[in-house]
């Protein structure tokens, strides 16, 4: 059940949308951790830099979502940069749609 509910988190997460890269946070390797005890979720994540603009916009966007889930009853995001964000973190597509190179 908790993987089930994480999933479906991890879902709900994919229509928040990182402003300066116009890609979900999801497929931009943004979210670390999705943890679940009873109805409490923790979801650890990032952004692309320590000083991005969009950090408490993100977190707003991470916590309206997440609670909207079915089973969940409370939310905390913890931001964090360790380790910090790099581009090899982005889905393939995604990647090649920002037009990273690839990374190996």
């Amino acid at each position: 059940m908790t993987g089930e509910l994480v999933d479906r988190i991890r879902d709900a997460l994919r229509v928040v949308i990182d402003p300066e890269l116009g890609h979900n946070i999801v497929d931009l390797g943004f979210v670390y951790d999705i943890s679940v005890v009873g109805d409490a979720v923790h979801i650890t994540m990032t952004a692309t830099t320590p000083g991005c603009p969009a950090t408490a916009f993100l977190k707003e966007g991470v916590t309206s979502c997440a609670v909207e889930v079915p089973g969940v009853g409370s939310v905390d995001v913890e931001m964090t940069f360790d380790p910090p964000w790099t581009p090899a973190r982005v889905e393939p597509a995604v990647r090649a749609a920002l037009g990273f190179a690839a990374v190996n």
